[in-house]
């Protein structure tokens, strides 16, 4: 049973920095693409960043530069650095788990119909 545990949320002021963790287990961790999302009130849920299984890396425009986002292979936990955080990063953040061989591209494309994994959410607050 494939189980995604997040943690690492709160609240920040503007231009400081969190790190949001997912631990999983039950999960081929190390060759499958993992993502993050957020999703704000009254809007829907947005891909954020991308890590496929070949360790390349993608990033949402809005975060580009801001937030990294990396392994520990040997825990199996993924992470999100997100700094210089604004106002309008103020969402849940979910981390998420493909299925086994998608491409690249589908990974990059963070749609969430290519995620059947999910996260609890966690929150991220920032206040101006």
């Amino acid at each position: 049973q494939v189980q995604l545990v997040e943690s690492g949320g709160g609240s920040v002021q503007a231009g400081g920095s969190l790190r949001l963790s997912c631990h999983a287990t039950g999960y081929s961790f190390r060759r499958d693409c993992m993502a993050w999302f957020r999703q704000a009130p009254g809007k829907e849920r947005e891909g954020v960043a991308s890590f496929g299984g070949g360790g390349l890396t993608s990033y949402a425009d809005s975060v580009r530069g801001r937030f990294s986002i990396y392994k520990d292979n040997a825990k199996n936990i993924l992470y999100l650095q997100m700094n210089s955080l604004k106002a309008n990063d103020n969402a849940m953040y979910y981390c998420a788990g493909s299925v086994f061989g998608i491409a690249w591209s589908t990974c990059m494309g963070r749609s969430t119909s290519s995620f059947p994994y999910w996260g609890q959410g966690n929150q991220v607050t920032v206040s101006s």
